[in-house]
């Protein structure tokens, strides 16, 4: 009797009623069949508790910390490659702006041409010709080399806002061979257009 008085001094008051009435606790024969006593029992939940407390802390956070960088990482890169679309547009329209200014211009130069042919005397007429054709040879080049020159640079910028942004996004440096082809694929993008 005493054992089982001492066995279920930590369950309280009511195994101690039930002992002294003769009647058996099924709770109590539970937890002695299996070697349980209310020490055990509380140590165990302590350890639970304080388990879950370092988990919590040190495995947890860290990991919705990382979770919380890599969602603001991507958020950046969704922004750079919005702005990188902008930049490409502000490109087009400078190069369209640009081919606009060289056609005006190639236009005056060809007004000024004829205007002065019609004032010139038949004499000089086919030597302005010449002229004429010659200046307008020169705007035709100008515009072609400065166009060549533009389109030529919007593809720079270009793959080096690829280049850039890819890098960014991905978080490593990217190797001379990785720059190769993210060169050859923008290029070829840009041709087909």
């Amino acid at each position: 009797m005493d054992a089982f008085i001492a066995l279920s001094q930590p369950f309280g008051i009511d195994c101690l009623v039930l002992a002294a009435a003769g009647e058996s606790n099924p709770f109590v024969e539970f937890f002695r069949r299996f070697g349980i006593t209310g020490w055990t029992f509380a140590a165990t939940a302590i350890n639970f508790i304080i388990v879950l407390a370092v988990l919590y802390k040190f495995a947890y956070k860290p990991v919705l910390a990382m979770l919380d960088e890599r969602k603001q990482r991507i958020a950046e890169g969704m922004a750079n490659a919005d702005k990188i679309k902008a930049e490409l547009a502000a490109t087009q329209e400078q190069r369209a702006k640009a081919l606009g200014e060289a056609n005006t211009q190639a236009e005056r130069l060809i007004a000024e041409a004829r205007a002065s042919a019609e004032q010139i005397k038949e004499r000089t007429v086919a030597e302005a010709r010449q002229q004429a054709e010659g200046e307008l040879r020169r705007a035709q080049q100008q515009i072609a080399v400065e166009r060549d020159r533009m389109i030529a640079e919007a593809r720079r910028d270009m793959v080096a806002l690829v280049i850039g942004t890819t890098a960014k996004v991905t978080g490593k440096v990217l190797t001379p061979d990785d720059q190769r082809r993210l060169t050859e694929e923008t290029t070829r993008e840009l041709s087909a257009r």
